[in-house]
C-alpha cells in the first residue's frame, strides 16, 4: 500500500474548510486536514509531515505572507499553493498540477 499524500487546508471559514477537507479525503490516496487559525496550521505543520499546503478564502495578504514563509523555512520540500475554490474539479486539478511538478498561480506571486 503506497503512503497517502497529506494535505493541509488553512482558511477562514469552518464550514468551506470542512467541505474542503472533505473532497480532499474521497481520494483514496490523499489525507486532509483542516484548521481556521495560523496557530492551529502552524502546530500541525511542526508535528507532521505535509507534501501540500493548500491556503483557502479569507486569509489577509499579511496572514498569506507569514504562513507560506513559515512553512517554506520549516519544510521547504512541501508545496504551498493558493486554493481558489470553485468546487471539486478545480480542487483536484489544483493538487494534481502541484504533485505533478506544475504550479499554480498566486495573487502574492
Amino acid at each position: 500500500m503506497s503512503q497517502k499524500i497529506n494535505i493541509l487546508y488553512i482558511g477562514r471559514h469552518a464550514e468551506i474548510m470542512e467541505t474542503v477537507v472533505r473532497l480532499i479525503n474521497k481520494n483514496e490516496n490523499w489525507m486532509g486536514t483542516g484548521v481556521t487559525e495560523d496557530a492551529d496550521a502552524m502546530q500541525f505543520f511542526s508535528n507532521q509531515h505535509f507534501d501540500i499546503v493548500l491556503l483557502g478564502c479569507g486569509l489577509s495578504e499579511e496572514d498569506e505572507l507569514k504562513l507560506r514563509a513559515f512553512f517554506t523555512l520549516t519544510n521547504p520540500a512541501s508545496k504551498v499553493i493558493q486554493h481558489y475554490g470553485g468546487g471539486s474539479g478545480l480542487l483536484y486539478n489544483e493538487i494534481i498540477t502541484t504533485l505533478n511538478g506544475g504550479t499554480t498561480t498566486s495573487f502574492l506571486s
